[in-house]
């Protein structure tokens, strides 16, 4: 059973989410918050599987929530559900740790289905926002394929990481999910998710996304 927290500062969007989870298979709504500060304190208290984060909210934001939540429970997943699409809100919320970005508009099935990979640990980019996300993945590539570095650049961070965390990285940066990953390089799913965890904390990043920007960023990987 994936135990879900919805957070919206609208109590028609809390209400109508709830209703639609509540009768889902699988899916049991264990929380409802109105800002982002009182997510994060649900969060602490009631242990979510996944959490539905709106954006624009009082006290705290969706992005600042994310980034606290992140921090301190990276076993909870956040799924952005929100009516941003603008580039802002996607990098800054994928940057403070989302797994995940819908548009309030996707329909039912659609939050189910994102739910259950969010929880499974995949990321779920709506389509509408996916494209933005590879744009800007394709820009830091050619970014760097073209900007000279120095012998020691990227180095440091290169040698934090062992041969194998290093091509699961590069395979990370393909969208290859844990289970793609360990087909590829002859390696048992569990072992694969350890080491995500691992390169994670090297790159102090707060999810697998951000991870990847960093390493995109660095020119550790490229595309």
């Amino acid at each position: 059973m994936i135990k879900v927290l919805i957070c919206d500062d609208q109590d028609i969007v809390r209400k109508g989410l709830n209703i639609i989870l509540t009768h889902a298979d699988g899916i049991e709504v264990i929380g409802l918050a109105k800002d982002g500060k009182e997510a994060c304190t649900k969060t602490a208290e009631l242990q979510p599987d996944v959490i539905l984060m709106d954006l624009k909210m009082p006290i705290l934001n969706g992005v600042q929530a994310t980034k606290q939540i992140s921090e301190q429970n990276q076993n909870a997943a956040i799924l952005v559900l929100t009516t941003y699409d603008g580039d802002d809100w996607v990098f800054d919320a994928i940057q403070a740790g989302a797994k995940g970005y819908l548009l309030k508009d996707t329909d039912g099935e659609e939050i189910l289905h994102a739910i259950h990979e969010t929880a499974a640990g995949r990321v779920h980019l709506d389509s509408r926002i996916a494209g933005k996300v590879l744009d800007e993945f394709r820009k830091i590539s050619t970014h760097n394929a073209k900007r000279p570095k120095s012998p020691s650049e990227g180095d440091h961070q290169f040698d934090k990481l062992t041969g194998r965390e290093q091509s699961i990285l590069e395979q990370m940066a393909l969208g290859k999910s844990n289970a793609d990953i360990a087909a590829e390089l002859f390696l048992a799913e569990g072992t694969v998710k350890n080491n995500v965890s691992q390169i994670i904390q090297k790159l102090h990043a707060n999810s697998r996304t951000q991870a990847i920007l960093s390493a995109l960023r660095s020119g550790l990987v490229d595309l």
